[in-house]
C-alpha cells in the first residue's frame, strides 16, 4: 500500500522563532514548503508553491488586523486554487477574541486554532482543513455558531419576505429599488408602464411599504440591490 504524500503547507507569521518552532513540531505527514512574515511575501510564496494549506497568523505587519490579512490572502486562495486542488487557510493566532474569529471565517478561512495548540493538534487540523472540514479550538466554535446561526436566521427572514412576491414582482422590485423609472423598467422587462405600476403597487402592499424610497431602503438593508 502506497503511503500518502505529505500535505504541503506555508506558514505565515511575523515571528521567525514561532515559525521555526512550529515547523519542528509538525509531524512527518505535513511538509512546510515556504514561510512568510507579511502579506506581500505570503502572496508571493503562495503563488509560487501553491500549498494545500496556509497556516495564517491573523495579525501581520502592514495589514488592517484580522480582516486585512485574511481578506488579502483569502482572495489569493480563490485566485490560485482550483476545484481539484484548492489552497485552504487555517488561522493560527494568540487571539481568541470572538471578533477576530468571526472576521477570519467570513474572509474564507476553514478553521481557527490558538497558538497554545500542540504540534500534533496543528497537524491534525491541517489534515482536516485540507480534507474540506472546518476546525476550531473548542471554546472558539461557539463564536462561529452564534455568528453564523444569526446570519442564517436573517437569510431565512429575507427569503420569507421575498416569497410573498411573484418572480415578476421581484424583478420589478429590484429595478425600482435601484432607481429605474417606470418607463425604464417597462423597457427592461418588455412590459407596459401600466403593468409596472400594478406590480409596484402590489410589491409595496405585500411588503407593507409606502413609497419607492422605503422600498430602496428595504432592499439595501437586505443586500438585494
Amino acid at each position: 500500500m502506497t503511503e500518502a504524500a505529505p500535505l504541503r503547507v506555508v506558514i505565515v507569521d511575523d515571528h521567525s522563532i514561532f515559525r521555526s518552532g512550529l515547523r519542528a513540531d509538525l509531524d512527518s505527514s505535513v511538509h512546510v514548503v515556504g514561510e512568510a512574515a507579511d502579506v506581500g511575501s505570503a502572496i508571493a510564496v503562495i503563488s509560487s508553491e501553491r500549498p494545500d494549506v496556509v497556516l495564517l497568523d491573523v495579525h501581520l505587519p502592514g495589514d488592517d488586523g484580522a480582516d486585512g490579512a485574511a481578506d488579502a490572502l483569502g482572495g489569493e486562495a480563490v485566485i490560485l486554487g482550483s476545484a481539484e486542488t484548492p489552497t485552504r487557510f487555517l488561522a493560527l493566532s494568540v487571539s481568541d477574541a470572538a471578533a477576530d474569529v468571526v472576521r477570519v471565517i467570513r474572509a474564507g478561512a476553514r478553521g481557527y486554532i490558538t497558538k497554545g495548540s500542540s504540534g500534533a493538534d496543528v497537524s491534525r487540523a491541517v489534515h482536516a482543513v485540507a480534507g474540506g472540514d472546518a476546525v476550531f479550538s473548542p471554546r472558539l466554535a461557539g463564536f462561529v455558531l452564534d455568528a453564523f446561526g444569526a446570519a442564517a436566521g436573517e437569510t431565512a427572514a429575507v427569503d420569507d419576505e421575498l416569497d410573498r412576491l411573484s418572480g415578476r414582482e421581484q424583478e420589478v422590485m429590484r429595478l425600482i429599488a435601484r432607481g429605474y423609472s417606470y418607463k425604464e423598467v417597462a423597457q427592461e422587462l418588455y412590459i407596459s408602464v401600466k403593468t409596472v405600476e400594478t406590480h409596484v403597487s402590489s410589491v409595496l402592499r405585500k411588503l407593507q411599504l409606502s413609497s419607492r424610497h422605503e422600498l430602496t431602503a428595504w432592499a439595501s438593508e437586505r443586500r438585494l440591490l
